[in-house]
């Protein structure tokens, strides 16, 4: 490994695949956050400068935690579908799974993704505890959560977003 480099594991599902972020993956970021009705619930669109800068904070997770989100492509396809995984922001309560698709809405990416990265949090990682936080009113991403089978939790007051929905997961072995 070189010096300074980080190790990202790849996941695989039936139908996705869960590879590290990388820069060749900013056209589609891009174009996700580039869009209102995709950000309502992400704290509004972005440039293309700002989401390079997101993007290289998505990088970063993987190197200051240990742990974060991966670009999730169909099987056989390096093209981004969406962004899944774990994150843990300094200012945040406690890890969560969060989940990103931006094609292929509809079709059970965000669950089957979403599954799969708290199963490794939860195998690899040894967490035992981990939480989903929607924006109010997201109600795809509150669905996503509930057929992952996360239950209501007390709302969170975040600083600059006001109250956010938390949605806890069942632990390893389905326990909440």
């Amino acid at each position: 490994m070189t010096p300074g480099m980080i190790h990202i594991p790849t996941l695989e599902t039936e139908r996705l695949t869960l590879r590290a972020p990388a820069a060749r993956d900013l056209d589609p970021f891009a174009a996700f956050f580039a869009s209102p009705e995709n950000t309502q619930y992400l704290g509004g669109s972005k440039t293309k400068p700002e989401t390079w800068r997101y993007l290289g904070e998505v990088i970063g997770h993987w190197a200051m935690r240990g742990f974060g989100r991966w670009i999730v492509c169909r099987k056989g396809s390096d093209t981004p579908v969406g962004l899944v995984g774990l994150h843990e922001p300094l200012d945040w309560p406690e890890t969560e799974v969060g989940w990103y698709i931006w094609d292929g809405k509809g079709e059970g990416f965000a669950t089957e993704a979403g599954a799969a990265a708290r199963a490794w949090a939860y195998t690899t990682l040894g967490l035992t505890t981990l939480v989903s936080i929607i924006t109010p009113g997201n109600s795809a991403s509150i669905r996503v959560a509930e057929k992952m089978g996360a239950t209501r939790a007390p709302d969170w007051d975040h600083p600059r977003h006001g109250a956010l929905l938390v949605y806890r997961h069942p632990g390893p072995g389905g326990r909440i």
